[in-house]
């Protein structure tokens, strides 16, 4: 495995229910970011479906199961281009119904994550609660956590999957105009705080209403923006990283002088309030 890694966020405009068209448009993008040596490519929140639908029953009768059709349409690029994409779609099981995310590489569907923090706002308003914990996935371009959206608001999303060995985050997202711009400090704070790389992928354009707010962005594991996208513009965003560079969580600013270390320092004896439902001494 190479140490050095190029991540690329593609910063699109999904239309609602137009999958066949997302899809494309998705193929189009991966080959454009192939083309310019990215390892991993990452989509927005629901890229494949789009996201502000009205009704549980109308967001059904566009989710795919994992794997499905869709998965297998990126796979069969990831073999032919080398290389891993991650997006977001909806996934049915049964008569359950999912915000999720696939990740998938040459050898085809690596996993997929179903959003576990859920705001009453578009599709969410309507799937399951995700149902599996967080989980770090090993492949040849370093070890990946998945999240979506909301689910960077929540710090300790992010420290589990550190803790789990995650190189990289990859956040797909659908951050809409007047929230989305805070979330580009949070996303710096998530990279900072856990010294791991985060690529997020949001998306622009308008639908049912509401407004997407873009500024895609890719920060290393130093807390640095390597590239940040318009906020409203489709675009594609690279930044080049090293894998063991967020692997080094002791940081030494002055030997023996200044020195800190982002897990070693910890003090978990003292955070289980966080594991109650309701905080404080209730």
């Amino acid at each position: 495995m190479s140490d050095r890694i190029k991540m690329a966020a593609v910063q699109m405009e999904p239309g609602l229910m137009k999958i066949g068209e997302n899809l494309e448009s998705m193929v189009s993008a991966v080959r454009e970011a192939a083309d310019n040596q990215a390892n991993l490519i990452v989509f927005p929140e629901c890229s494949l479906t789009g996201y502000v639908f009205s009704s549980r029953r109308e967001a059904l009768s566009f989710a795919e199961t994992l794997p499905g059709p869709s998965t297998e349409r990126i796979a069969s690029l990831c073999q032919e281009l080398k290389t891993y994409v991650i997006f977001g779609l909806l996934e049915k099981e049964g008569d359950r119904l999912f915000n999720a995310a696939a990740l998938v590489g040459p050898q085809g569907l690596i996993a997929g994550y179903r959003k576990n923090h859920l705001p009453f706002l578009g599709v969410d308003r309507f799937v399951d609660i995700g149902d599996r914990p967080f989980q770090v996935h090993q492949t040849p371009i370093g070890n990946i956590g998945l999240l979506i959206c909301y689910d960077i608001a929540f710090p300790e999303s992010s420290r589990v999957m550190t803790l789990l060995g995650a190189d990289v985050l990859a956040l797909s997202t659908n951050f809409p105009r007047g929230r989305g711009e805070k979330y580009t400090h949070v996303i710096i704070a998530r990279a900072f705080e856990n010294r791991v790389h985060v690529v997020s992928a949001n998306r622009v354009g308008s639908e049912r209403g509401y407004s997407f707010a873009g500024l895609s962005e890719i920060v290393d594991a130093s807390g640095e923006i390597l590239s940040l996208a318009s906020p409203d513009k489709e675009e594609i965003i690279y930044g080049e990283v090293s894998l063991d560079s967020a692997r080094q969580k002791h940081v030494t600013v002055i030997p023996g002088e200044f020195e800190l270390d982002f897990i070693n320092d910890r003090r978990p004896e003292l955070y289980d309030v966080i594991t109650r439902r309701k905080g404080g001494n209730s």
